[in-house]
Formats: structure tokens, C-alpha cells, sequence
């Protein structure tokens, strides 16, 4: 299950890489595709370098000590010896919605946070395997994954925004060279569309990878499954109440509201799904 969970990663990498050139092949042009790629790289660089200290910070997180939380720290440093990683630094979000999201560019660079309100609300060794779920995105590098491909639907947006301009403000006239307004404001609509339903098919599969990873780490599926099911009753009573819906694919529940249009768009797969293979794995 893990190989294919990573097959399919290269896969929809690869969609998305192939969408890009595309995307630049049809519209023309190779000095616009070079510009927003150089724009695109860089302000993905900066996420990436520092998207841990913004997240943190949009969260209210602050970093615990161990002799406040002896519990945690002695479940997050079993994990993390057990999943062959570095240490993480452990951060508390000051809220009672019961969740938990790991950030860090690589696995000597982490951060594990924990909400308040997951403490009581699982036993050891549900909170066990939240944290080897957690555990599994740093060693998986699913931070770099994820930067990788929102750095090329990034491009790929930029490059629609242009068409979209060029679109309003004449584009040309030779539609052989991609100057036809329908056709650069169907490219400009569609293609962006397209990357966003790759870029939450691939959020879907490292979180089914995650769960997997994790539950092998801890040789019991069991406990993350019973884990998933509390938090997912926790999180629809008490949703979060502040932070932002862009960073939702952080956690290992989604933590706001996630009904109707939502729901089908969400980075996270279907809560039924993940449980089921959790409680078919033989570890």
C-alpha cells in the first residue's frame, strides 16, 4: 500500500508538471512561462523556508516545556525514536478543538503542535498514534512534496492570470498563436481548476501514506483509527475558531467546517475511507 501511495505521487506530480508545459506550449510564449516560474519559485521558496513560523504564529502556538506536558513529551520521543527522526520541538495551540499538524521544512527542522483540547479528549494511545501520524509527514518529506507542486500550480495560475489579461485586453489576432479570446479564457479558467483537483488528490494520498506510515511505526492501526473517529466527533462539535481554511491540509482532521461543496473539495480523504484501511492493515 505505502509503494503505491508513493506511485501515485509521482504520478499526479508528474500530471501536474505535464499540465505546466501544457499549459505554456498552448498559450505561447516562453518568456512569460520563464517570468512567472522565477516569481513562482521564489515566493515558494520564502513559504517553504518559513511557512513553519507563520503557521505557528497564525495558530496563537507556543513551544511547551517538558515538565508542563512529561506526558506528551515522553509519547513524542518514543515516536520519534521508534520512526528513526530526529526530535521534533513540541508546540501547544491554545484551543479546545481536539487536532494536531507538524510543520518544518525537513526532519531536523520539525514541529509537532498539539491542541489543548486533545490531551484529555484521547487516551495515550490514540494521542500515540496521532503523533505517529504527525511523525510520518516530517519523515516523508511531506512538506517538500507539497511545495513542490504548489510551487507548479502556482506557475500554472500565474501563467492562466496572464491569459485571462491578455484575453480582456485584445491578446492578439492569429488563433493558431493562441490569440482567439475564447480560447485563452477557456485555457485561463480550466487549467487552474485542474491543478487545484491534482493538488488535493495529492494531499489525499500522503494522508492516506501518513496513516499508513504512522500505524507501521506504532504497530497498532487500531489505536489511529479509534483516534481519527474521536477527533472527527470532536472537531465537528467544537470546529476550530480561528486560523485560516488555506492551511487546513495541515491537520490531521480537517478543523473547520467541511460540508457540501467543501466537503468534495477537501484536501483531506473521506474519514470512512481512512478508518476502513486502518482497521484492514496487519501489522
Amino acid at each position: 500500500m505505502a509503494i503505491l501511495n508513493q506511485f501515485k505521487t509521482v504520478i499526479l506530480l508528474g500530471l501536474l508538471t505535464g499540465l505546466l508545459l501544457a499549459v505554456g506550449y498552448l498559450i505561447g510564449g516562453t518568456g512569460g512561462l520563464t517570468i512567472a516560474l522565477i516569481i513562482s519559485v521564489v515566493m515558494n521558496f520564502g513559504s517553504y523556508f518559513f511557512s513553519d513560523k507563520i503557521v505557528l504564529f497564525m495558530y496563537r502556538a507556543q513551544e511547551a516545556k517538558e515538565k508542563d506536558q512529561p506526558e506528551l513529551f515522553k509519547i513524542v520521543r518514543e515516536v520519534s525514536q521508534l520512526a528513526k527522526i530526529p526530535m521534533p520541538k513540541v508546540y501547544i495551540v491554545p484551543t479546545e478543538t481536539p487536532n494536531a499538524f507538524a510543520t518544518g521544512r525537513n526532519p531536523k527542522h520539525a514541529v509537532v503542535a498539539c491542541t489543548k483540547g486533545i490531551m484529555d479528549f484521547l487516551s495515550k494511545e490514540e494521542l500515540k498514534g496521532v503523533i505517529a501520524h504527525e511523525m510520518s509527514h516530517i519523515k516523508n518529506r511531506d512538506i517538500l512534496i507539497q511545495t513542490i507542486a504548489a510551487t507548479i500550480a502556482g506557475v500554472i495560475s500565474y501563467i492562466a492570470m496572464m491569459a485571462r489579461f491578455g484575453a480582456m485586453f485584445g491578446g492578439g489576432s492569429n488563433d493558431r498563436e493562441g490569440g482567439n479570446i475564447f480560447y485563452l479564457l477557456a485555457i485561463s479558467i480550466i487549467t487552474p481548476l485542474i491543478a487545484m483537483l491534482l493538488q488535493l488528490a495529492l494531499s489525499r494520498s500522503r494522508e492516506y501514506l501518513a496513516d499508513e506510515t504512522g500505524a507501521k511505526t506504532i504497530h497498532d492501526p487500531k489505536a489511529l483509527a479509534s483516534a481519527l473517529a474521536k477527533l472527527e466527533s470532536g472537531v465537528s462539535k467544537n470546529p476550530m475558531s480561528f486560523g485560516s481554511p488555506a492551511t487546513s491540509a495541515l491537520f490531521i482532521v480537517n478543523p473547520f467546517s467541511a460540508k457540501g461543496l467543501a466537503g468534495l473539495l477537501s484536501t483531506h480523504p473521506p474519514m470512512e475511507e481512512r478508518i476502513k484501511r486502518l482497521n484492514s492493515m496487519r501489522v
